[in-house]
């Protein structure tokens, strides 16, 4: 549900990021500004509308491989959910939440019908022509459904939405400190969106009803902006000015380093609100700094409320939206003196804590923890990092370094310069080129340590080192590669229910003769790579595949029982033996309409063919959508 949520929360910022725009032409448009009806029209066709950009921005958030086609599903099942259910009880308004559950039953649909089959003669409404037309039936049925459960559910938060809103200083206050304090999970898009989009309601000239902080204070509402005032100072000020605390309890010979970075974030902040950069820099290296922030963020608010003082913003609390909403503002001029006493609390507070604590802000790290291990000398993985560079074309054909699990992925200016070969003959596994200027390469479990030693090799041109030898007390075989997946390296590989291998009806997989494992029992019709490995077979038939992990282990997929009979029919193979895969990569296209009709079972064993020693466990039975993790792990 984490997870979920998270997700929900970064696909809301696609629709968030309309704002800034909706908000100058509205600003603009008025008549204390420019007084132009066109652009404040212009902009309200944005904020009128909220609800269905959400739909359509969630959905297309939500899919796996962000098609079209569920922002689409999206749309619709907002449009057949808000004209069915007034037809129930016409005093419903679901405001954004139509919107938000919209979006979701579009995002999900679309995952798991986006590639269904039908026979031939229904076959034009198959794969994604068919997400908008469940979604419609889905949201049909939805509709009848909120028809009676949404008023009282409506009341409810209407009763909290005006709990929060006459609240006073403690309502305020406990959504400032909320709102930062869940920054670091994404969801404080999930309560912005309630706050800024949904509670409380005003009635425009045009006899409009609007809901939410931002849309009503954008559109002249008195009332609003107690719920957004109190965060100008702190991205103004205070987040800036703490900033200055860290440059000046950083180490003397490291503030030259800091000082640029910490002075660009510092006034990214201060003149747009952006404030992710400061504070990303700090809440994990010092968590107790960041709950600090987070309660004085909460201050703030009931300083702001107390003072009654009513300012809002379009995208977010810096100087642009602050001299932006001037005129529509009410004591906009206390914000600054505000703002000039959280900056000095900031900095006080920041400056005792970091200092009393030894808290390790940036500037102030130990050196072991600056420099890892980039003593660029004859380390192995520093001479092993200079030859993994040459081998991909020299420091100047690297664009970028970055990697997961056990693979490099970079990018480079010509893939063509990428020699396998070399790579291969210090140490990496393989090579895949993704396009023509990106590429992985395989290295293993001490990914990390080489990326890093990469880094900083190139960071100063790849100098040869002293010796291009690796050290006598490093020049060991290399260690066999520790037959272990953690939870999170293996996904469901296709959508369906998970059983016993004991369960799977034939008696050389069920007694585990080929290995441990387990059986599915397949819905879906394409299936995915559930590892990071390399396609060591594909049986002329297609019927089963075999891939080899970045750590070793063989896992061999059988796709139905005695399926080899059917001499390909009923398979489509996405992949070629030797191909380097990742997980999710579609491996099989099905026809398990025609498999379940012609091969005695469709239950597809998973088997571990080479585990010696160690220990599968099962962490999930049941259906299962593909894609989902933590089915299994070996130790």
């Amino acid at each position: 549900m984490f997870s979920f949520l998270q997700k929900i929360g970064k696909s809301l910022m696609f629709p968030i990021a309309t704002l800034p725009a909706a908000a100058l032409l509205l600003r603009f448009g008025q008549d204390d500004m420019l007084g132009i009806p066109f652009l404040s029209a212009a902009g309200a066709g944005i904020i009128d509308n909220l609800a269905i950009i959400f739909a359509i921005g969630i959905a297309f958030g939500l899919a796996h491989d962000s098609n079209g086609g569920a922002a689409l599903a999206g749309a619709i099942a907002y449009l057949v959910l808000t004209s069915a259910i007034v037809t129930i009880n016409d005093s419903i308004n679901m405001g954004v939440f139509a919107g938000i559950l919209s979006g979701i039953v579009g995002g999900l649909l679309y995952n798991k019908f986006y590639d269904v089959k039908f026979p031939a003669w229904l076959a034009f409404f198959g794969g994604r022509r068919f997400v908008p037309i469940i979604t419609a039936a889905a949201m049909t049925v939805l509709a009848g459904l909120f028809g009676y459960a949404w008023p009282p559910i409506q009341g409810i938060i209407d009763g909290a939405g005006d709990w929060i809103l006459n609240a006073g200083m403690f309502g305020v206050g406990a959504y400032g400190f909320l709102n930062r304090l869940l920054l670091p999970t994404g969801l404080h898009h999930v309560i912005n969106t309630i706050v800024w989009f949904d509670f409380g309601t005003f009635t425009d000239a045009n006899g409009e009803v609007v809901r939410g902080e931002i849309n009503r204070f954008l559109k002249g509402d008195p009332t609003a902006g107690p719920f957004l005032s109190g965060f100008f100072p702190i991205m103004m000020f205070g987040l800036p000015a703490a900033c200055l605390a860290i440059y000046a309890t950083a180490k003397k010979e490291r503030k030259a380093i800091v000082g640029g970075m910490l002075f660009s974030i510092a006034f990214t902040s201060f003149l747009t609100g952006i404030t992710e950069p400061i504070e990303f820099s700090f809440m994990f290296l010092s968590p107790v700094l960041y709950i600090v922030h987070a309660m004085l963020t909460g201050v703030s608010m009931m300083v702001a409320y107390a003072l009654d003082i009513h300012h809002g913003f379009g995208f977010s609390a810096g100087a642009i939206d602050y001299v932006l909403n001037f005129g529509l503002a009410q004591n906009p001029l206390m914000l600054l003196v505000m703002g000039a006493g959280t900056g000095a609390i900031y900095f006080g507070i920041f400056y005792f804590l970091i200092i009393k604590l030894d808290l390790k802000t940036p500037g102030r790290e130990d050196e072991d923890m600056e420099n890892g291990n980039a003593d660029t000398g004859n380390t192995g993985n520093d001479i092993r990092a200079y030859h993994t560079i040459e081998a991909l074309g020299g420091s100047s054909n690297i664009t970028a370094v970055d990697y997961c699990t056990t693979r490099l992925r970079l990018t480079v200016k010509d893939a063509d310069k990428v020699s396998e070969k070399d790579l291969k003959r210090h140490g990496a596994m393989g090579l895949m080129k993704i396009n023509k200027t990106n590429v992985q390469v395989v290295i293993g479990t001490a990914v990390e340590f080489l990326a890093d030693a990469m880094q900083k090799r190139l960071a100063n041109g790849n100098p040869a080192p002293e010796s291009l030898e690796v050290p006598v007390e490093e020049t060991t075989a290399a260690p066999e590669l520790v037959k272990e997946l953690r939870m999170g390296d293996f996904e469901m590989p296709i959508d369906g229910e998970i059983i016993e291998l004991s369960q799977v009806p034939d008696k050389v997989f069920a007694k585990a003769m080929m290995g441990p494992g387990f059986g599915i029992i397949p819905s879906g019709g394409t299936l995915h790579s559930p590892v990071d490995g390399r396609v060591v077979t594909l049986f002329p038939s297609k019927h089963a595949i075999g891939i080899e992990t970045d750590t070793g282990i063989e896992i061999l997929i059988h796709v139905g029982l005695d399926t080899v009979k059917l001499n390909g029919e009923g398979f489509e193979a996405l992949v070629e033996q030797g191909q380097l895969v990742q997980r999710g990569d579609a491996l099989l296209k099905l026809d398990l309409a025609y498999l379940e009709a012609n091969a005695p079972s469709a239950v597809t064993p998973i088997i571990f063919t080479n585990l010696a020693g160690q220990e599968l466990e099962m962490l999930k039975k049941g259906k299962q959508n593909q894609g989902t993790d933590s089915i299994l792990k070996i130790q």
